[in-house]
């Protein structure tokens, strides 16, 4: 079989605010062919996400103009626990649910060349359209907490609130061995949340300059990826977690660089070995019902 993609980036994304370069900061790996048709990794450390944008678009049209096919994996959710739209009351449209919170985000979202970001005032304002609480959004600053946004976690048992997790975290614990955290919590050690509120405007920006690129897997489906399927694709967007593969760091490299090295490589190994294709199908213990919530809102992590 051969392989799906000719180009692999990865992008270890950030929430910081104020621009930043180094250890926790964003990191976009570049796993490519040179002249000689040996693929090659070089990372880069925009300080700033409206950087990273420009570099991932510029990168990806370049690859894409040599008549590659290019994979981004973004390690931030694309999705949120299914019937958060609804709750924040942004399907009466008819859009997808995935697609009615992607453009909400993208609305409010505005990058800065500071770096700067309002994503605690954002979940806030979520929190209050959902329950009126502070709750599912947490994790904040004392200074920023509001009567909608605290800085401890509120009760995901009780009767009518939202999952706590994805589908995708629950699969990823149990067969990885890892322990992702929530989209809800937006501080603390290995939090995701902020990251997935300010990465989510940036996908949108990507599928809307990237012309013929598709977000894996509400655009190109829930399934395993063919040739066929990608003929008139020229990038898929998809969602990762570097903790699925196991980082050793080089020298000079911080723990971020080499997580997206890894992972870069581990993914073109996989895709010259036939493998990468199934990765982007369900897991047998998936059954339909849950297969069309990944779909429609969840989203899914692309791991082997």
């Amino acid at each position: 079989m051969a392989r799906l993609f000719d180009a692999y980036i990865i992008v270890d994304w950030s929430a910081a605010s104020k621009p930043t370069t180094g250890a926790n900061s964003i990191w976009v790996g570049v796993h490519v062919r040179n002249a000689r048709l040996k693929f090659q990794f070089t990372a880069v450390n925009p300080k700033t996400r409206l950087e990273a944008r420009k570099f991932i678009t510029d990168m990806a049209d370049k690859l894409i103009a040599r008549g590659d096919k290019v994979l981004i994996g973004m390690d931030f959710a694309m999705g949120y626990p299914s019937g958060t739209a609804d709750a924040i009351g942004l399907t009466k449209d008819g859009k997808a649910p995935w697609k009615a919170m992607h453009d909400h985000l993208a609305s409010k979202v505005r990058e800065r060349e500071d770096n700067s970001n309002a994503r605690f005032p954002l979940a806030a304002g979520m929190n209050y359209a959902m329950t009126k609480g502070p709750h599912p959004f947490w994790g904040t600053t004392k200074r920023d907490a509001v009567n909608t946004l605290a800085t401890k976690k509120g009760d995901f048992s009780a009767d009518g609130s939202l999952p706590e997790h994805r589908l995708a975290e629950a699969w990823i614990k149990q067969t990885f061995k890892a322990n992702p955290k929530s989209v809800w919590q937006l501080l603390g050690a290995g939090a995701v949340g902020s990251q997935t509120l300010l990465g989510i405007p940036t996908v949108q920006f990507l599928r809307g300059e990237i012309k013929d690129s598709q977000i894996w897997p509400f655009e190109t489906g829930f399934q395993p990826l063919s040739e066929d399927a990608l003929e008139n694709v020229t990038c898929v967007l998809a969602e990762i977690y570097p903790s699925t593969v196991s980082a050793v760091q080089n020298p000079g490299e911080v723990l971020d660089e080499a997580q997206v090295r890894t992972l870069a490589q581990h993914l073109q190994t996989l895709d010259d070995a036939g493998k990468l294709a199934d990765a982007f199908g369900p897991p047998d213990s998936l059954d339909t019902r849950k297969i069309a919530q990944i779909e429609a809102e969840e989203g899914w992590i692309l791991a082997k």
